[in-house]
Protein backbone atom coordinates (compact mmCIF):
# COMPACT_ATOMS: atom_id res chain seq x y z
CA UNK A 1 0.00 0.00 0.00
CA UNK A 2 0.91 3.74 -0.93
CA UNK A 3 -0.32 6.28 0.89
CA UNK A 4 0.58 9.64 -0.80
CA UNK A 5 0.20 13.01 1.19
CA UNK A 6 0.49 15.83 -0.63
CA UNK A 7 0.14 19.39 -0.22
CA UNK A 8 1.17 23.15 -0.81
CA UNK A 9 4.82 23.84 1.57
CA UNK A 10 4.01 24.46 5.06
CA UNK A 11 0.47 22.23 4.49
CA UNK A 12 1.67 19.67 6.76
CA UNK A 13 2.80 17.04 4.96
CA UNK A 14 5.55 15.63 6.68
CA UNK A 15 3.72 16.03 9.93
CA UNK A 16 1.01 14.43 9.16
CA UNK A 17 3.37 11.58 7.38
CA UNK A 18 5.48 10.93 10.41
CA UNK A 19 2.45 10.64 11.92
CA UNK A 20 0.42 8.25 9.79
CA UNK A 21 3.37 6.10 9.73
CA UNK A 22 4.67 5.75 12.94
CA UNK A 23 1.07 4.53 13.63
CA UNK A 24 1.08 2.09 10.42
CA UNK A 25 4.73 0.72 11.25
CA UNK A 26 3.34 -0.49 14.41
CA UNK A 27 0.44 -2.69 12.92
CA UNK A 28 2.97 -3.09 9.80
CA UNK A 29 6.66 -3.16 10.42
CA UNK A 30 7.37 -3.52 6.62
CA UNK A 31 6.62 0.22 6.32
CA UNK A 32 8.98 3.51 5.36
CA UNK A 33 8.66 7.10 5.37
CA UNK A 34 9.20 8.64 2.19
CA UNK A 35 9.74 12.89 2.27
CA UNK A 36 10.13 14.42 -1.56
CA UNK A 37 13.21 16.87 -0.03
CA UNK A 38 15.28 13.68 1.87
CA UNK A 39 14.49 12.39 -1.65
CA UNK A 40 16.32 15.05 -3.32
CA UNK A 41 18.85 15.33 -1.39
CA UNK A 42 19.75 10.97 -1.39
CA UNK A 43 19.84 11.84 -5.33
CA UNK A 44 21.81 14.88 -5.38
CA UNK A 45 19.39 16.98 -6.56
CA UNK A 46 19.19 19.47 -4.49
CA UNK A 47 21.09 22.43 -4.89
CA UNK A 48 21.16 25.57 -7.59
CA UNK A 49 18.18 26.50 -9.40
CA UNK A 50 17.73 23.55 -12.14
CA UNK A 51 15.82 20.93 -9.31
CA UNK A 52 13.02 23.53 -8.91
CA UNK A 53 12.32 23.81 -12.24
CA UNK A 54 9.14 22.11 -13.59
CA UNK A 55 11.23 19.89 -15.69
CA UNK A 56 13.73 19.44 -12.25
CA UNK A 57 10.69 18.55 -10.23
CA UNK A 58 9.32 16.21 -12.99
CA UNK A 59 12.45 14.42 -12.91
CA UNK A 60 12.05 14.41 -8.90
CA UNK A 61 8.37 13.30 -9.08
CA UNK A 62 9.10 10.33 -11.86
CA UNK A 63 11.74 9.31 -9.13
CA UNK A 64 9.45 8.87 -6.32
CA UNK A 65 6.94 7.23 -8.42
CA UNK A 66 9.20 4.62 -9.49
CA UNK A 67 11.15 4.49 -6.01
CA UNK A 68 7.44 3.42 -4.32
CA UNK A 69 6.50 1.40 -7.32
CA UNK A 70 9.80 -0.46 -6.29
CA UNK A 71 9.05 -1.04 -2.93
CA UNK A 72 4.89 -1.79 -3.57
CA UNK A 73 6.48 -5.03 -5.32
CA UNK A 74 8.20 -5.95 -2.61
CA UNK A 75 5.08 -5.72 -0.57
CA UNK A 76 6.85 -2.75 1.25
CA UNK A 77 4.06 0.12 2.22
CA UNK A 78 5.14 3.45 2.15
CA UNK A 79 3.97 6.77 3.15
CA UNK A 80 5.25 9.18 0.85
CA UNK A 81 5.16 13.56 1.45
CA UNK A 82 5.28 15.40 -2.04
CA UNK A 83 4.55 18.23 -3.55
CA UNK A 84 2.60 16.49 -6.10
CA UNK A 85 2.00 18.93 -8.84
CA UNK A 86 1.86 16.63 -11.87
CA UNK A 87 -1.18 14.77 -12.77
CA UNK A 88 0.51 12.56 -14.51
CA UNK A 89 2.25 11.24 -11.69
CA UNK A 90 -1.04 10.72 -9.75
CA UNK A 91 -2.66 8.71 -12.50
CA UNK A 92 0.51 6.58 -12.67
CA UNK A 93 0.27 6.06 -9.31
CA UNK A 94 -3.36 4.95 -9.46
CA UNK A 95 -2.86 2.90 -12.48
CA UNK A 96 0.54 1.16 -10.88
CA UNK A 97 0.83 0.66 -6.97
CA UNK A 98 -1.18 -2.39 -5.85
CA UNK A 99 -3.04 -0.19 -3.38
CA UNK A 100 -2.75 3.35 -3.35
CA UNK A 101 -4.49 6.14 -1.23
CA UNK A 102 -4.29 9.59 -2.02
CA UNK A 103 -4.29 12.57 0.96
CA UNK A 104 -4.56 16.05 -0.06
CA UNK A 105 -3.84 18.85 2.53
CA UNK A 106 -5.93 21.77 1.30
CA UNK A 107 -4.64 25.09 3.07
CA UNK A 108 -5.60 28.38 1.94
CA UNK A 109 -2.38 30.80 0.95
CA UNK A 110 -2.71 33.34 3.72
CA UNK A 111 -2.30 30.37 6.27
CA UNK A 112 0.77 28.97 4.40
CA UNK A 113 1.94 32.45 4.49
CA UNK A 114 1.82 32.45 8.26
CA UNK A 115 2.80 28.94 8.90
CA UNK A 116 5.88 28.83 6.38
CA UNK A 117 8.99 29.30 8.75
CA UNK A 118 11.51 29.95 6.14
CA UNK A 119 9.94 32.82 4.26
CA UNK A 120 9.39 31.03 1.08
CA UNK A 121 6.37 32.38 -0.32
CA UNK A 122 7.13 35.85 1.11
CA UNK A 123 10.89 36.10 -1.10
CA UNK A 124 9.02 34.60 -4.02
CA UNK A 125 6.18 36.77 -4.08
CA UNK A 126 8.88 39.76 -4.19
CA UNK A 127 10.57 37.95 -6.69
CA UNK A 128 13.66 37.60 -5.11
CA UNK A 129 13.36 33.95 -5.66
CA UNK A 130 11.35 31.61 -8.26
CA UNK A 131 9.98 28.10 -9.18
CA UNK A 132 7.78 27.99 -5.55
CA UNK A 133 4.99 26.19 -6.46
CA UNK A 134 1.84 27.88 -5.15
CA UNK A 135 3.38 31.68 -6.10
CA UNK A 136 4.93 31.49 -9.75
CA UNK A 137 4.53 27.83 -10.56
CA UNK A 138 1.21 26.54 -10.66
CA UNK A 139 -0.37 23.65 -8.10
CA UNK A 140 -3.98 22.31 -9.40
CA UNK A 141 -5.33 20.18 -6.42
CA UNK A 142 -5.99 16.89 -7.28
CA UNK A 143 -9.06 16.11 -9.37
CA UNK A 144 -9.87 13.11 -6.59
CA UNK A 145 -7.92 12.38 -3.60
CA UNK A 146 -9.17 9.33 -1.79
CA UNK A 147 -9.22 11.96 1.39
CA UNK A 148 -9.44 15.91 1.99
CA UNK A 149 -7.65 17.41 5.22
CA UNK A 150 -8.50 20.80 5.28
CA UNK A 151 -5.42 21.87 7.66
CA UNK A 152 -7.06 25.55 8.90
CA UNK A 153 -6.88 25.16 12.71
CA UNK A 154 -3.32 26.30 14.45
CA UNK A 155 -3.27 23.03 16.08
CA UNK A 156 -5.01 19.80 14.61
CA UNK A 157 -5.04 16.42 16.41
CA UNK A 158 -2.85 15.06 13.81
CA UNK A 159 -2.53 11.77 15.81
CA UNK A 160 -6.66 11.38 15.13
CA UNK A 161 -6.47 12.87 11.17
CA UNK A 162 -3.78 10.34 11.14
CA UNK A 163 -5.91 7.17 12.09
CA UNK A 164 -9.07 8.22 10.43
CA UNK A 165 -6.70 7.81 6.92
CA UNK A 166 -5.45 4.52 7.83
CA UNK A 167 -8.69 3.35 8.65
CA UNK A 168 -10.10 5.13 5.17
CA UNK A 169 -7.19 3.51 3.07
CA UNK A 170 -7.83 0.05 4.86
CA UNK A 171 -11.02 -0.23 3.40
CA UNK A 172 -10.12 1.87 -0.21
CA UNK A 173 -8.20 -1.75 -1.10
CA UNK A 174 -8.92 -2.47 -4.51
Amino acid sequence: MVIWIMGLSASGKTTLGRCVYEKLKKEFPNTVFLDGDEIRKIFKHDNGYEPYTLDGRKKNADRICELCAWLDRQDVNVVCCILSIFEVSRGFNRQTFSEYFEVYIDVSMQKLRQRETKGLYEQAEKGAIKNVVGVDMPFSPPSSPDYIFSNIEDNPDFDKIALDIIEKSKRNKR
